[in-house]
């Protein structure tokens, strides 16, 4: 039996008790607007909600898949995380794989995307790029700028290099093309990395306010984040009519504008939350190695 020191129950004890503390800071603003979403907003209002929900209601969740523009966000910002996943791993799988090939040019290539990295124009000069580009008012401001990042570059690139090149020589010995080895051999093999990269690029997306604010030129474009921070800045009231933001008293029933901002909230929250945990397991292995060679 192994002996436990007194100082070492005192530690494990604290330890639990921090730990258990720190968890709970961390949980209870999040449970706190998911109990506040599911109760009545003219209960709310009154105070001493904390912990469960006192009159529990679906009204604000319907009320915000009601209104037009909360609707349309959402499938912009769906739409948006999803393109920009896809095609995102797809051009950066593409260049990770090159620059692994005798590719002529390849060290001349990774040199120039990591010297521009280190320099930006500023927000005007980016912001007429997008506009001569025609991007300022089109859904394509949010796919497009960011289907590449040096950063994922590296990681992908640097993943690639531990998987053996005997397999693709050998898969080329027996007439695969370079097609064939990066989509049958080099993803397969790097499912951690882009996993995990999935999830950067993806929550990157979801959350990108920035973007639709200070570049968007279509208030009917813009994506859920950019539409919950002008709600939460400009503290605008529940029921939309045409694009603006307008309090209909009639309506305002069981739910206040702060109830429909905490579903909202939650709405935005959620599917991140949702998928997390299934991109987990991939998430330290393919960062671990994407730290470990350079």
């Amino acid at each position: 039996m192994k002996f436990i020191s007194r100082s070492q129950r005192v530690f494990e004890v604290f330890n639990v008790v921090f730990l258990a503390l720190f968890g709970f800071i961390t949980l209870f603003p999040f449970w706190y607007v998911l109990v506040a979403s599911f109760n009545e907003g003219n209960d709310f209002v009154r105070g001493g909600v904390y912990f469960w929900p006192r009159a529990f209601t679906l009204e604000n969740y319907l009320q915000a898949f009601k209104n037009a523009p909360i609707f349309d966000s959402l499938m912009i910002s769906i739409g948006r995380t999803v393109l920009g996943v896809l095609l995102g791993l797809f051009f950066t799988a593409l260049v990770s794989y090159a620059v692994i090939t005798d590719v002529p040019g390849r060290t001349f290539f990774t040199f120039f995307w990591y010297f521009t990295t280190l320099f930006g124009g500023g927000m005007i000069p980016y912001y007429m790029l997008l506009r001569d580009l025609g991007l300022t008012r089109s859904f394509w401001l949010y796919v497009i700028p960011g289907i590449y990042s040096f950063f994922n570059f590296l990681m992908m690139r640097t993943y690639f290099q531990t998987i053996p090149k005997e397999l693709s020589e050998s898969a080329e010995i027996d007439g695969a093309g370079h097609g064939q080895v990066l989509f049958q051999i080099y993803i397969p093999l790097a499912a951690p990395i882009i996993a995990t990269l999935a999830l950067f690029i993806g929550v990157g997306h979801w959350n990108d306010w920035f973007t639709g604010a200070y570049y968007q030129s279509r208030t009917n474009l813009f994506p859920a984040a950019t539409l919950l921070q002008k709600i939460l800045k400009e503290s605008t009231p529940a029921v939309m009519k045409a694009g603006q933001l307008s309090v209909v008293q009639a309506t305002m029933r069981t739910f206040t504008p702060m109830s429909l901002q905490m579903a909202f909230v939650m709405i935005l929250t959620m599917p991140i939350v949702v998928v997390y945990p299934f991109l987990q397991k991939y998430y330290v292995k393919g960062v671990m190695i994407g730290a470990i060679k350079g």
